[in-house]
């Protein structure tokens, strides 16, 4: 009994394959590949790094390359091997049939982690979804032999090993299924974002590469309680929190699921809907993880990502969290103020820069502070303001009205105001 729960709780090995580096002549360890694998509880038994590729239609690269990561596998008593890029079906099954050891790549080992972390329904759907469709042409895959871990079931949710059990039909009927159910989903996030806007609150959405503390800063700010943990992918479903702002007023913040470079297409289908969350949002926070040496690469690949879901013109501000990482480093402060200019330098941890941040976000959101002289013939410019703005002081007079208030919107270097309400009161503003 004590060799079979050995067995079962024994650690995957994989044999991580990188590929080559932009740089020629330079062999860069896949770092990201490796977290990833590291999250999913898998083991490193080897690293190949290629130098260059060469195309081969049986294995992608070269024989003399196939059979010396083969060999490498065997001798390092892999359990499967990994590529650090999208391999396609037919030249998986020539891998798993030359080394008889399953293989994949980085879009599977995204999945797996997705499927581990889902929680609310929505997202166990939406990550099934990627899964099967990600399978189906890749029905003689052989999951199963990944199933020794946590006592025969890879992962809290599953690790795909039914697949074989399912043929074409029953996995486009599954497919079918699932889109229905997430198509009710969907109906219902309309109806809730619709009530939403019926109460004219503005809304921040949090955005960054996966594990930049993105979950760590709505807790700070807001008092949330949502889960934190040091691993890619800790969160997946989005979590809206109240954040008060100056003069008692208040936003909805909200923290998204985190970007990696080349997600795989089949999850930005499936996560389109929680993904759309970002297109509504009044203004993005970007979040860089500015300890990360890889930090200005990442914030290029949020980027895209934000362009491929129509997100990329929605006001922003980049914010550097964890600084006090690297606050005494004169030379990466410098690096990141010459490739960041603008960008907001906090910390979810310590709060260093909260009160710049919040009020940027009021500024963004809800207007500069302003004093203005309104006519009392034009005293139903105050109603307007007391809607659309936030009034911090009104004084009535015989003449005049004297209103101090943050009003939406800026005004352009034409002089011209980007909001109806601050245009109609912009010749009275005083100063």
């Amino acid at each position: 009994m004590v060799e079979i729960q050995e067995e079962q709780e024994k650690k995957v090995r994989c044999l991580l394959i990188g590929a080559p580096s932009k740089q020629k002549g330079v062999a860069e360890e896949p770092e990201e590949l490796k977290g990833l694998v590291s999250t999913l509880g898998m083991e490193i038994s080897g690293i190949k790094v290629l130098t260059r590729i060469e195309p081969n239609p049986a294995y992608g690269i070269g024989k003399g390359k196939t059979q010396e990561i083969a060999d490498m596998a065997k001798e390092t008593f892999s359990d499967c091997i990994i590529f650090d890029w999208e391999i396609d079906p037919t030249k998986q099954r020539n891998w798993e049939k030359l080394t008889n050891i399953p293989v994949f790549d980085r879009n599977e080992v995204i999945i797996r982690i997705f499927a581990q972390r889902a929680q609310t329904k929505e997202a166990v759907l939406q990550v099934n979804l990627a899964r099967l469709t990600y399978s189906l042409p890749r029905l003689s895959h052989t999951y199963g032999d990944l199933a020794r871990q946590r006592g025969g079931s890879y992962g809290a949710k599953g690790s795909g090993e039914t697949q074989l059990e399912l043929d074409r039909r029953q996995i486009e009927d599954k497919i079918i299924q699932i889109k229905k159910e997430l198509d009710q989903i969907i109906i219902n996030r309309q109806v809730q974002r619709k009530q939403r806007e019926r109460t004219s609150t503005p809304s921040c959405a949090l955005v960054g590469y996966t594990n930049a503390g993105k979950s760590s800063l709505l807790n700070a700010l807001t008092g949330a309680d949502a889960f934190v943990e040091d691993k890619l992918f800790a969160t997946l479903d989005p979590t809206t929190r109240k954040l008060s702002l100056a003069e008692g007023s208040f936003i909805l913040l909200t923290d998204t699921v985190g970007f990696i470079s080349n997600l795989p297409h089949t999850l930005i289908d499936s996560f389109k809907s929680t993904l759309e969350e970002t297109t509504f949002a009044d203004l993005l926070l970007i979040t860089v993880d500015a300890s990360d040496p890889n930090c200005k690469e990442q914030y290029g690949q949020v980027i895209s990502v934000l362009e491929e879901i129509k997100a990329d013109r929605i006001p922003r501000l980049i914010l550097l969290n964890k600084y006090d990482k690297v606050s005494k480093d004169e030379l990466l402060e410098a690096e990141l103020d010459a490739f960041f200019p603008d960008a907001i330098k906090i910390s979810a941890k310590t709060k260093e820069g909260f009160d710049t941040l919040i009020l940027q976000i009021t500024e963004r959101l809800l207007g500069t502070q302003a004093k203005f002289k309104i006519p009392m013939e034009q005293n139903q410019l105050v109603e307007l303001a007391r809607k659309n703005g936030t009034i911090i002081n009104e004084d009535w007079q015989e003449d005049c009205i004297m209103l101090d208030a943050r009003i939406p919107g800026t005004v352009d270097k034409n002089g011209n105001a980007t909001t109806r309400t601050l245009a109609m009161l912009m010749k009275y503003l005083i100063g």
